[in-house]
């Protein structure tokens, strides 16, 4: 019976302890934005790694981390510089980078200088690390309308693999709207394009320019991003110009049973899902991309924005991240975007505490998670028997 009471005794003062120690442990926090500069963020995570890429313009550079809120820390590698005097020499934009059936697939949109002649192109690599081997140049993601083509992203759905785009409907700048196709393998387009979306609300339509080598004034849907919770799927897009402080996310809804490759199983959402804060001095929030935290528990949002208004679509754009949740009918619940250098939880892993609980006979070895942070407490009593 005493010994009995003892091990109580023990456990409770153990229990008291993990306690104390763990909320005296500090929540790790960051700061919006993740990086000074860089557009259209795109982010994935393999092996325990981050990979991270945005706009350069003129090359394609990767970035490795474990801790996506220390990106600006992280170490980077440009994988690819394109010849000079191609059609894709000029204008790189909105890379994004895929682990499809065990190669790296980097997909990327550009020019010879006009941006007129924008198209989709596809570099691959079979080394197990993007930042080691060689970077093959696949060539032109060609459909059928060849048309102009940007902010390419693909994805996989029971089986099939599709790829979703920018694009213009005929051959002269003036709507941007939202195309998907099949793809035969991740570096050759199947069949025809279908258009999913094109800018109906107003607030998809704002896009006055100031540009003698523009037209006036250009609609925009781009940036599609693809995004999967429960028996829906979500198509997650950047509405009016990058030019204007409205640039906001849009949002297409599909059932995952029905057919994608029909513009009628995609369901707009008459407002926009995120879009600017004056109170929380963010502008033009948009071009994204999505991705779980390292225990595969927090959903999270990458953009990018303006901490003033006016800025256009410049080198002042920044990359920021937040976590979101989900709202009771299964849609994504974005809230509002956050504002710089206000502290933030980073996303949720396994930390590992070191406790010393009272004394007693034994070796013993525990672990607890604690909620909030899922904090794995090790136990540790030096005393052998």
């Amino acid at each position: 019976m005493k010994k009995l009471l003892k091990r109580v005794i023990y456990v409770l003062f153990a229990f008291l302890a993990l306690t104390a120690t763990a909320q005296k442990k500090k929540i790790k926090t960051f700061t919006n934005p993740i990086l000074p500069s860089g557009a259209d963020p795109w982010i994935t995570y393999k092996d325990g790694y981050y990979y991270y890429t945005n706009t350069l313009g003129d090359s394609l550079l990767i970035w490795k981390t474990k801790d996506i809120a220390d990106l600006r820390h992280a170490p980077k590698k440009t994988i690819w510089i394109p010849p000079a005097g191609k059609s894709y020499s000029r204008e790189l934009w909105a890379p994004e980078i895929h682990f499809i059936d065990g190669k790296w697939y980097m997909y990327f949109a550009a020019d010879d200088g006009k941006n007129v002649n924008h198209r989709l192109y596809v570099l691959e690599n079979s080394s197990r690390d993007p930042l080691m081997g060689k970077w093959f140049f696949k060539g032109q993601l060609a459909e059928a309308s060849n048309k102009w083509a940007i902010d390419a992203s693909v994805f996989g759905h029971k089986g099939q693999l599709y790829l979703v785009w920018s694009g213009w409907e005929g051959d002269v700048n003036g709507q941007q709207n939202i195309y998907m196709a099949k793809l035969k393998n991740p570096y050759t387009v199947e069949g025809k394009r279908i258009k999913i979306s094109k800018p109906e609300y107003d607030w998809e339509k704002h896009g006055d320019l100031h540009d003698a080598n523009n037209p006036a004034h250009v609609d925009v849907n781009e940036g599609p991003e693809v995004l999967k919770h429960g028996h829906k799927i979500f198509l997650i897009y950047s509405a009016s110009g990058c030019w204007t402080d409205y640039y906001a996310l849009g949002m297409l809804a599909a059932s995952d049973t029905s057919d994608l490759m029909d513009p009628g199983s995609w369901k707009k959402s008459p407002k926009p899902v995120f879009m600017q804060s004056k109170d929380n001095s963010v502008y033009a929030p948009g071009h994204n991309s999505f991705f779980k935290s390292p225990d595969g528990k927090e959903d999270w949002i990458l953009y990018h924005a303006n901490s003033e208004p006016g800025c256009g679509c410049g080198g002042k754009r920044s990359p920021r991240m937040q976590m979101f949740t989900w709202n009771k009918d299964g849609t994504p619940k974005f809230g509002l975007p956050v504002k710089p250098g206000v502290p933030v939880p980073v996303p949720s892993e396994a930390e590992v505490v070191v406790a010393k609980p009272p004394k007693a006979p034994g070796n013993k070895r525990k672990s607890a998670i604690k909620n909030g942070r899922n904090q794995i407490i090790i136990i540790k009593n030096k005393k052998n028997n």
